[in-house]
């Protein structure tokens, strides 16, 4: 039977710690980004300018299309080669997580922008409201209920998409517990401890999710 020794948790918590604070940092710019990006896709898919809708229908049909590891590889090794520049880590680790969650982000906010009745903006034009006051005080409130539990889904798989980046050697936590295991060959520990972490910081946020799913359900 395997002799379980949790001393080692204990004894290296301190690079696990920071490892998760570096998770969570990493993920909120990268949700931040996401959102940024998801905002102006969804407004740009449904302009009636092609010229600036396509360059998002492609970029959110790229990213949605393809592993998120391939994404992070791409920036980070062939994108330098291909423009002459040099990217460090952290930012080809941020502009692609941004972008591809920002694909998924995109089409949540546009599916809840569509899903307003389109009656009541015509209303709206109709009292001489303008297209960004309807947009602002009539369409975006309504969508918004309908929005923030998707959100907060993708949100959340957003913080556990950055378990990746430790393949671009940056912190996290994932690599930190890689760091601890090589050291001390005790790999069961480790990641049982990194599950157990992630669980703990998401578990709140999924029942928050659901308690608004619930509550969206009940309108």
């Amino acid at each position: 039977m395997y002799a379980w020794n949790l001393n080692v948790i204990l004894e290296y918590r301190g690079l696990l710690l920071s490892g998760l604070l570096y998770t969570v940092i990493f993920a909120l710019l990268t949700i931040a980004g996401g959102l940024l990006f998801g905002l102006a896709a969804a407004f740009a898919r449904m302009s009636e300018i092609p010229l600036l809708a396509w360059p998002f229908v492609a970029v959110t049909e790229l990213f949605r299309c393809t592993p998120l590891l391939v994404s992070l590889i791409w920036f980070y090794y062939a994108l330098p080669s291909l423009l002459d520049i040099e990217i460090s880590a952290p930012a080809a680790a941020i502009s692609a997580l941004s972008l591809y969650g920002g694909a998924f982000y995109g089409e949540i906010i546009r599916g809840g922008i569509k899903a307003v009745d389109v009656g009541q903006a015509e209303a709206a034009k109709a009292l001489g409201m303008r297209r960004v006051q309807v947009m602002s005080h009539i369409v975006l409130p309504q969508a918004l209920r309908k929005m923030v539990p998707p959100l907060v889904n993708q949100s959340i798989l957003q913080v556990k998409n950055t378990s990746l980046i430790s393949v671009l050697a940056l912190p996290d936590l994932i690599y930190q517990a890689q760091l601890v295991t090589h050291e001390t060959y005790r790999p069961l520990e480790l990641y049982t401890a990194v599950a157990v972490i992630y669980f703990v910081v998401l578990f709140p946020t999924t029942l928050v999710a659901r308690r608004l799913e619930l509550r969206e359900r009940a309108r």
